[in-house]
């Protein structure tokens, strides 16, 4: 069916029930570029199902290594030990983690690749990944502008660089962890605060010893080159990021309750729950276990009276793609709620301050911008607003979340957009009373 133009949200009466999160995306990227890059079949369950993945798993079997979908969410991977010489161009679509982690690990390899995308991705700056491997040795040519896709990168002879992150981003720090596994040496990383660390621990799973050390308010992660991944078994928990949608709609809803099941709780992955909570928030979390090495729990949300908090900067690194939900959150919540530090929001998908901050304008949102981040006044939320999100699936989602406790509906455009991160958002969001329609 045809895609449409716009979605709108309008004042939702309670919202209720439970629903569970799409697998998460760090963990699917990876684990289709793991299983390519290992000797054997990886055997994956709970792949989130969306364009960016997607596009990672058409990639990895450019490069050579068997992808097959064998049911939903479920893929196997047959890896012949490394990639292989792509006959075509890497169309990583809308997905920036698919195409640096992709750079990183064809990096390692005696191969040349050019890597494109969509418009959106076109506009992503990709040097904070092609400098620290051109330190390793790998060539790059850009093809277009600098510093942004179309690149060709030809890899092969690497050396380890000990390279420190002037910002912790799991991108870079991915990226030069899978060159490394190909390069002679010691590859170290050293983050000034810990970014997400989904890559060290799945190499572990595939084999691979990683060591992290403590290094300030950060640590230093290091891997020897040489080593071989072999293929294994991995299950994706819930995505936190997505949970967040239904969970914040909960919130700000009057007389809502949700429950989403299976939410990866990686420490290094919850500072939104945890600044929620700050804010007042009715936010727990029962059924706690593991799967796929992640300790996971079912999160229930209840309507709440919140009030404005200033978050920790520190804590962007765990948060850094849930600020615009929380920035819808917070034009419900009594008083300020100040973000800094959050400067990489603006080399997103979008830039995501300034388009959070015309959009909740917009609907009457009270918003001040600073070029590292933004406060936004909470109050009555008028909504009555078409909101211009540039492509960028978690503007589209935050703003109908707001939608739906607005006084007047809330319309965004490109809604097909969402789907690279979250299928399904509309019918989930539906099945727990949202009124979302054209």
């Amino acid at each position: 069916m045809p895609i449409p133009s716009t979605l709108t949200a309008r004042g939702a009466s309670a919202l209720s029930g439970v629903a569970r999160a799409p697998g998460d995306k760090s963990m699917s990227h990876r684990a289709l570029i793991l299983g390519a890059m290992a000797t054997g079949v990886t055997d994956i369950d709970g792949l989130l199902e969306g364009d960016d993945v997607l596009a990672t798993a058409r990639a990895v079997a450019a490069f050579g290594a068997g992808a097959e979908r064998l049911g939903e969410g479920r893929w196997r991977i047959t890896g012949h030990g490394g990639f292989r010489q792509p006959e075509a161009v890497i169309d990583c679509g809308n997905a920036g983690t698919g195409v640096r982690l992709l750079m990183g690990a064809a990096a390692g390899y005696p191969v040349s690749a050019t890597f494109d995308g969509d418009a959106s991705l076109r506009k992503r700056p990709m040097k904070r990944v092609a400098g620290p491997l051109a330190a390793m040795g790998a060539r790059f040519e850009w093809l277009g502008e600098e510093d942004r896709l179309p690149v060709e990168i030809s890899g092969g002879g690497l050396n380890a660089i000990d390279h420190v992150q002037t910002v912790a981003s799991a991108q870079i720090k991915s990226a030069i962890l899978l060159a490394g596994l190909n390069a002679e040496g010691v590859t170290t990383v050293t983050e000034p605060v810990p970014s997400r660390d989904h890559t060290e621990r799945m190499l572990r799973a595939f084999g691979a010893e990683v060591g992290v050390l403590p290094a300030g308010a950060g640590w230093r992660v290091s891997l020897k080159g040489g080593q071989t991944l072999t293929g294994t078994a991995v299950s994706v928990p819930g995505d936190p990021s997505s949970a967040a949608f239904p969970l914040a709609a909960a919130l700000i809803v009057p007389g809502s309750a949700i429950t989403v099941e299976g939410v990866m709780l990686n420490p290094l992955r919850t500072g939104l729950f945890e600044t929620w909570r700050e804010m007042g928030a009715d936010l727990t979390v029962s059924n706690r276990r593991m799967a796929g090495g992640e300790e996971i729990g079912d999160v229930t949300a209840r309507h709440s009276a919140l009030k404005g908090v200033v978050v920790p900067p520190e804590r962007a690194a765990s948060m850094i793609d849930e600020y615009p939900v929380l920035a819808a959150v917070a034009a419900f919540a009594e008083g300020a709620t100040v973000m800094r530090g959050v400067g990489e929001m603006r080399v997103k998908e979008s830039d995501r301050i300034a388009l959070m901050a015309a959009g909740l304008a917009a609907c009457g949102v009270q918003v001040e911008e600073e070029p590292e981040g933004f406060t936004v006044f909470g109050g009555p939320v008028r909504g009555g607003a078409t909101v211009v999100t540039h492509g960028d699936h978690r503007i589209a989602m935050s703003h109908l979340v707001l939608g739906l406790a607005a006084v007047e509906a809330v319309t965004v455009d490109e809604p097909g957009m969402i789907a690279t991160s979250f299928p399904g958002f509309v019918e989930l969001m539906r099945g727990l009373g949202a009124a979302l329609g054209d």
